[in-house]
């Protein structure tokens, strides 16, 4: 079978100021570490999950529950998605619109906000 291939940059801009390495990694090597940067165009929509795809792979991005926030996005919309790779899917933590609108969908570190259910909405 052929290894998918995921452009990632490796982004420490949130640890360490403007510092970025770039290096391509097969998604399923992808490491649990914050602040991995992806980016591509939306495949498909279910809630706020969705299927990016940047060329060379593949990959489902959780951007949390649809009742704690409605993000939608659309098919064939270009992102960028900091986060960290959990379980096989994407955590996202920021997604940045091809236009420049950044939406943040929660802090790298600590539970997300969501987390318990609807009783602890955040907002």
């Amino acid at each position: 079978m052929k290894s998918a291939i995921l452009t990632v940059l490796l982004s420490t801009t949130a640890l360490v100021g403007t510092s970025i390495a770039q290096a391509q990694v097969p998604i399923r090597n992808l490491q649990r570490n914050p602040g991995i940067s992806i980016s591509g165009v939306i495949r498909s929509v279910v809630g706020n999950d969705f299927v990016l795809d940047d060329g060379t792979g593949q990959i489902i991005v959780d951007a949390g529950p649809r009742w704690y926030h409605q993000l939608n996005l659309t098919p064939g919309e270009r992102v960028t998605v900091v986060g960290k790779y959990d379980d096989e899917d994407f955590d996202a933590y920021t997604i940045t619109r091809n236009g420049g609108e950044v939406i943040k969908i929660r802090d790298a570190g600590g539970p997300p906000p969501w987390a318990g259910g609807r009783g602890r909405r955040g907002r």
